[in-house]
């Protein structure tokens, strides 16, 4: 592999990652040339996966790409002792049979983005059912307790006097004898993962292996814009969704939850998304609205999704609005402002009121922020609605 590609290779890679451990170690073994085995750990906590592990998914995929083997790891067995990140009391732990059922609907729905080819599915209770009592005792010895307690997790719980169970401290060594096991170059997590992924490092020198590589993402946000997504928020696309919910469902997010997903669902990179930014965000959020739903439901699918949401949003009672010819800004303005000023507000107090009640959608997407600004280009066309009455479409020249 050249140096130009080498280092377009590490563009792809660390796109939209919060940490790499390290990029130099990366770049001396792609340089190497041998294919590395990269392997992300999934706990099937849940029947069904969403955007929030596509984003590790998406990285897995950019390393298969570059032809290296990924390790989609099901978590079988940590999973029935419950991931403790982000936990102030103890979760309960999943039933065998939970597991093995969650675990079988992750295997068919990974390969809407992983390569079937350059992909191992993994167990993690192949290696960790089989340690027995004195196994769990040689691999306990290589970590101390005081290591563990660094975790923020648990020395935040152990000050506020909230019980730690001793299952849980078992949980990031189990995490860490995976990547022996498995002998991986790269390990990759959420960025909440990160002390996870260390102790793989750690554990590796002590069984006398190259470290791992680790490389965090940062977790999505919802569809809400506020909170990471979440099935048990509401603030998700699922892999299994159809694919009209899953285009309303991108166009309904903010323009900076849009820019968020560019990042960290597509494999366009950081310079070509600013190039976006100069054009007009409704087309961005199109062009993201179909490749979101053509990596599930392919793009002859994806562009009737984009065709049924443009009739049920912008051409709806587009013939009844009445048209008001606008002057392109030249920047940013209020919203409110340009509301009043077309008379579909009485004052720019009234209409930040009206916005911030989700009574404003502008060419279908709603606007919830009453500080919210828009940049009016020339040729725009924008169907606005206020309320379920008021209508106007706005021609830009």
């Amino acid at each position: 592999m050249s140096i130009v590609s080498v280092q377009g290779a590490l563009d792809l890679l660390l796109k939209g990652t919060v940490t790499c451990h390290t990029a130099e170690d990366l770049e001396l073994r792609i340089l190497s040339g041998r294919p590395l085995r990269v392997k992300a750990g999934f706990d099937p906590t849940a029947p069904d996966l969403h955007l929030g592990h596509g984003v590790l998914l998406r990285k897995m995929a950019q390393f298969q790409k570059l032809g290296h083997t990924v390790i989609f790891l099901i978590g079988d067995f940590t999973g029935m002792i419950g991931d403790p990140t982000g936990k102030k009391t103890t979760r309960p732990p999943l039933s065998r049979e939970e597991i093995e059922e969650n675990a079988e609907t992750y295997k068919t729905q990974v390969f809407n983005i992983l390569d079937p080819d350059l992909t191992e599915i993994r167990f993690n209770s192949e290696w960790l059912a089989p340690l027995g009592g004195e196994g769990w005792i040689r691999l306990a010895a290589k970590i101390t307790v005081a290591q563990l307690l660094e975790r923020n997790d648990f020395s935040k719980r152990m000050a506020a006097s909230e019980p730690i169970a001793l299952h849980e401290l078992l949980y990031p060594l189990a995490q860490a004898y995976d990547s022996v096991c498995l002998k991986c170059d790269v390990e990759m997590g959420g960025n909440d993962q990160l002390f996870n992924l260390m102790r793989g490092r750690d554990l590796q020198i002590s069984f006398g292996q190259a470290p791992q590589i680790v490389l965090t993402v940062p977790l999505l946000v919802g569809t809400d814009g506020t909170e990471k997504m979440s099935k048990s928020l509401g603030n998700y696309i699922g892999f299994t969704e159809d694919a009209d919910s899953q285009f309303a469902k991108t166009m309904s997010i903010s323009d900076e939850t849009m820019w968020s997903w560019y990042l960290l669902l597509t494999d366009i990179l950081p310079s070509q998304i600013d190039e976006l930014k100069k054009g007009h965000p409704m087309s961005a959020k199109k062009a993201l609205a179909r490749d979101i739903t053509a990596q599930f439901h392919g793009a002859s699918v994806a562009r009737e999704a984009e065709e049924k949401w443009i009739r049920r949003f912008s051409e709806r009672k587009v013939e009844d609005a009445p048209t008001v010819e606008v002057c392109p800004t030249s920047d940013e303005v209020p919203l409110s402002r340009l509301l009043t000023e077309r008379g579909m507000a009485v004052s720019r107090k009234e209409a930040e009121r009206l916005i911030s009640q989700g009574a404003i959608s502008v060419d279908g997407q709603k606007i919830s922020d009453g500080q919210a600004k828009i940049w009016l280009r020339s040729g725009d066309d924008l169907l606005v609605r206020v309320g379920k009455l008021k209508l106007q479409r706005w021609v830009v020249k």
